[in-house]
């Protein structure tokens, strides 16, 4: 990954939840702010919802703690684990631009279906379906750390079945990271804004936990530095 995309990769993890929360809150209260009968109907199981997410975030983040501590944050070993836990990775050429092709980035790939689902089954001999279980995809090459925590973070949560990543959920979040005034959005259910909800969330904790962690372990120097003059590949 060339200086100019880090840096933009490094600005994109430290500020989007900012921005999505912002203009998805906003989203929220002009489209629901009148439906109380479906938040009423909704609450006790989101509350319910809510109290179970809650452990499962922490546990998410004590358990991969431990775990690239005692990896010594080194992503060939983090893949090894994704392997031993029985998720598949693929390393191919240029990932980075046939992924592109699909709307999709190197890294964790959560559930695909369709064509963008056949398309990869077929580049990965994963056979012909048209379904794609979750997996990492990526190049060969040095693979930079704080982006592998950032997609190794949103793995154990997906592990942990910790809400936000199912298809749709998924797809709801391509579209609002790709165009936050996306027409679309505004016409979700409340179901599948809720769930869009859970998917930021998730990705605003693997983005702080990544940051968190490497400003502890490195510190804050090393990260301006790491973002400021760039370093590995991925």
């Amino acid at each position: 990954m060339n200086n100019i995309i880090r840096k933009i990769l490094y600005y994109f993890l430290s500020i989007q939840e900012r921005a999505l929360s912002y203009r998805l809150n906003k989203s929220l209260k002009h489209s629901y702010s009148n439906k109380t009968s479906k938040t009423i109907l909704s609450s006790t199981e989101h509350v319910t919802l809510t109290l179970e997410t809650e452990k499962n975030k922490e546990l998410a983040r004590k358990n991969v703690e431990d775990i690239v501590k005692n990896t010594g944050n080194d992503p060939e070993k983090l893949i090894e684990y994704i392997k031993a836990a029985g998720t598949k990775v693929y390393k191919i050429n240029n990932a980075d631009k046939i992924l592109n092709a699909i709307g999709e980035e190197e890294g964790l790939i959560c559930e695909l279906k369709g064509l963008k689902a056949l398309y990869l089954n077929m580049l990965t001999n994963s056979g012909f379906s048209l379904k794609f279980a979750p997996a990492f995809v990526m190049r060969e090459g040095t693979i930079d750390p704080l982006y592998m925590l950032h997609h190794f973070y949103k793995w154990y949560s997906l592990r942990l079945n910790l809400p936000g990543f199912d298809y749709k959920a998924q797809q709801n979040f391509k579209k609002y990271l790709k165009n936050i005034n996306n027409p679309d959005l505004s016409k979700l259910s409340m179901e599948d804004t809720l769930a869009l909800t859970e998917a930021v969330a998730r990705d605003r904790e693997a983005t702080e936990f990544a940051l968190s962690f490497v400003r502890k372990t490195e510190g804050a120097k090393n990260v301006h530095k790491k973002m400021t003059e760039g370093g590995a590949d991925i």
